[in-house]
Parts: C-alpha cells; structure tokens; sequence
C-alpha cells in the first residue's frame, strides 16, 4: 500500500484525495434512477453499494483487477414482486455481496405457511440512508460509513428490519459488514439469511484456488457430483465448461471449520495476479458456508455464501429443526469482514491457515 500515517500530511486540503464516500444516482440503461455510493479505500480498493437493493455491493476493483461478477443484467432497480417463484433471477445483477433472505433461503416452495420465491425478497427492498459518515484524516479519523434500514414487512406480518452498516477505513483494504435483524412485529416468525458472495475475472480465472476447510457434502441434482467428488480438484476453478452452459451449475454445503476463536475463513487465491480475498465470519453467527461454481462460458463464476442455513429452504429446514425463529422484538446479528491480499508474507500466512491438509 503506499499510504502512510504521514506522506500526505501537508499535501492536500480535501480528504476525497485519499478517498471517501460518493453517492450519485443512475441515469442511463437498466439501472436509471437507482441509488448507489461508491466507496474508495484509497488503497486500490473501491467498491459500488446499492442502497437502493438492500444495500448490497455491486462492482469491486482492486487497482485495475475486477473482483466481482456482474450478470449480464448488472445493478438494476428492486422490484419488490419478485418473490414468486424464480422471478428472483430476472432481478439477479450478480455483484459482490448480494443478500438473500430474510425468511427464506434456497428453491421455491409452497407448503403449508405459504410460498416462497427463491432466495426471498429482501435483495429487491430499498434502504432508507440513515447516515453517511465521510473520512477525516486531516482530523485523525480514516473510517468511513453508510447506514441504513430495510424494512422487509406487510400488513399481518411478517415485519423484519434489517439495519446494515458497511463500514471502510482510509488506507485499509478491506470492507466491514455489520448487520442486525430486527422483528418489528408481534407474532414469532421465520428467519434465514445468506450472504452471496459472487466473485469474477480476473480474480476468478483458470487455476484459481478456491479455499474453504470442512466437511461436505453435494446434494443430488444438476452436475453437482461431477464437480463435487472425490476425484476432482473443485477446489481450482476450471476453463470454461460447456456443460455449464445455460442451467449448469454446482454446489457443495459445507460444514466450515472455524479457527480457535471461533471465525471462520474462506476466499481465493490467484498466484498468476499475486491477489488473495480473504473472507471471514463468526461460526456461531453463521455456521454455514456455500460454494456456489458456475463455469459458463460468458458466465463464469464462482460463489462464497455465508449463511445462517444452506440453501435448503425454510420447509426443509423447518422440518430438519434447523430454522431460526424469532420471537417479537428479537435482534440477531451477523459481523463479515472481507479483506484483499497482496503482499507476499501475508497471502502466504492465508494459504497456510486455511489450505486443508491432503
């Protein structure tokens, strides 16, 4: 990083030299009129959030690397009737963090407590921006936030409120998730969540080391268990493939291993651009990990997902004893951190902790 406590002191009177927070809205294309902040971490780290979906995260660069994937949608406006059925696809820009939930996460399904669409609503709800806090280094402070609330409700309930703060710091490559999930309303309700971290070229290429460590497993359906066994490296991302045109895809549950302070670690690492993503989170908080691998050509891409459950959906998990309920006035809250490596020492630090051992 070339940014030091003190190599700028005296050089600038405007801290969005170094970088900072600016808001703007879309004004062409799919996404015209969709609120959107991009965050600049003045180490090469910048990054799009969505207020206007959930306040997720669309594009991520490192200097001139892309580290997310973008669908051939890319950032479009909520539509809040998705929720039936796979209408969640037709709304999937893809992105670097894209939220799925808040009652419901996997297919959709129709039981007894109703249907759900896939992944649920909350990606397609706008933020109401509580507060954007602006870096002042001049003033000792390099970190920089935005705030907001979703409200993920309707009359008769359910009423879930998600408060979500992604937070940056000045000469830091890294970004800080913290969410709350909130029952407004006055009956028990469901919860589930997952984070869908969705990641592209050129960090994402032909020999790309996908790192996760515990125990398995690849449900049955689609070309899960031609990618997901024993005699396959799923853990080094492929060229493209042509089965994975169209529908292909593949998927493995994972049982993630946490260190001795209880968070987990998963990311990517690409020797031939010396860059490394680093993701990390609490086990108790989120005891599950996705890993989601698309190789189409032309869309080709490979998913981390944090989560409170697999993808298994509410009815599954309902019935497996699994599903989270939460009572009126209930809080649970969900801390992420993800953090790019370039530095040599430090990738290496990474890749020994997290590699399992054959």
């Amino acid at each position: 990083m070339h940014f030091t406590d003190t190599n700028w002191t005296g050089k600038i009177s405007n801290p969005a030299q170094l970088g900072g927070i600016e808001t703007a809205v879309i004004d062409n294309g799919q996404g015209k009129g969709t609120r959107i902040a991009w965050v600049n971490t003045g180490t090469g780290l910048r990054y799009k959030v969505v207020m206007d979906r959930a306040m997720d995260i669309a594009d991520a660069f490192y200097n001139q690397h892309s580290l997310a994937w973008l669908s051939h949608l890319g950032v479009s406006p909520p539509q809040p009737f998705s929720n039936r059925g796979m209408g969640w696809l037709r709304t999937f820009g893809g992105g670097l963090m894209v939220t799925c939930g808040l009652g419901h996460v996997g297919g959709a399904e129709m039981d007894a407590n109703g249907e759900r669409g896939l992944h649920g609503l909350i990606s397609n709800l706008p933020a109401e921006v509580e507060s954007v806090v602006q870096p002042d280094p001049l003033a000792g402070n390099r970190e920089m936030s935005i705030t907001g609330r979703i409200r993920q409700t309707q009359v008769f309930g359910p009423s879930l409120e998600l408060k979500r703060t992604i937070v940056g710091t000045l000469g830091k490559a890294s970004i800080r998730v913290y969410d709350e999930v909130i029952n407004r309303g006055n009956t028990t309700v469901p919860h589930m969540i997952l984070y869908h971290f969705n990641f592209g070229w050129p960090l994402v290429d032909e020999g790309t080391d996908i790192i996760w460590q515990g125990a398995w497993q690849s449900p049955a359906g689609d070309l899960n268990h031609e990618i997901f066994r024993a005699e396959n490296n799923f853990r080094r991302c492929p060229a493209p493939l042509e089965a994975h045109s169209g529908r292909g895809e593949a998927v493995a549950f994972i049982d993630i291993t946490p260190d001795g302070s209880g968070q987990c670690t998963c990311g990517l690492h690409n020797a031939r651009i010396g860059l490394a993503v680093a993701l990390r989170f609490s086990k108790q908080q989120l005891p599950w990990l996705t890993n989601w691998q698309h190789w189409g050509r032309g869309e080709y891409v490979t998913g981390l997902e944090p989560g409170t459950n697999p993808p298994i959906g509410q009815g599954k998990a309902r019935q497996q004893r699994e599903l989270i309920e939460l009572v009126p006035g209930e809080r649970r809250v969900y801390h992420l951190d993800m953090e790019v490596l370039n530095d040599t020492a430090r990738i290496n630090e990474f890749l020994k902790n997290n590699i399992p051992a054959e």
